[in-house]
């Protein structure tokens, strides 16, 4: 082996120093890309972090939101029910007030046909009476008076006429 007098001139030395001087570089510039990589991925991932934090507010908002609209929903509903059945009950008693007035009506309608019936009857029930008490007259007369009662009786009236006309 070849021995140098300083150790600067030997070539091994000068290989040595090359290969710190490339591993240093190369370090260097691959710590800087490693850091700048890291770097992106953390900015990433912050990024990913606020990109999901946002996306929970707006979830927590559109839940706090459906909620709200669903309680809004369903208290309309109860109004919708509420109006409902007080518009039912309202029918209930319109309805039930016009069959009353229909039921009076017809009862008026049929009393006034039953006293019409009854006027009806009483006035066929004295004629019947007037024309039997006649035709009973007629006999009466026809077997009882004779020309002399006739005019007995045709002289007490023209007799009576005058007390009469006065009394009128």
């Amino acid at each position: 082996m070849h021995h140098y007098e300083h150790f600067w001139l030997n070539p091994t030395f000068w290989v040595a120093v090359s290969f710190i001087i490339f591993v240093v570089l190369l370090g260097r510039t691959m710590w800087n890309k490693a850091t700048e990589a890291l770097d992106a991925r953390a900015a990433k991932i912050r990024a990913d972090l606020d990109e999901a934090a946002r996306l929970r507010a707006e979830a927590e908002a559109m839940r706090r939101k459906a909620e709200a609209d669903s309680r809004a929903a369903a208290a309309e509903a109860e109004a919708l029910i509420a109006r409902a059945r007080g518009e039912a009950e309202r029918m209930a008693a319109a309805t039930q007030a016009e069959a009353e007035a229909s039921a009076k009506r017809r009862e008026r309608m049929a009393m006034d046909r039953i006293q019409a019936a009854e006027a009806s009857a009483v006035n066929e029930v004295r004629h019947a009476a007037a024309e039997i008490a006649s035709a009973a007259a007629q006999q009466v007369i026809a077997q009882h008076l004779d020309a002399e009662s006739d005019a007995k009786l045709i002289d007490a009236a023209v007799a009576d006429l005058p007390r009469s006309l006065r009394a009128a």
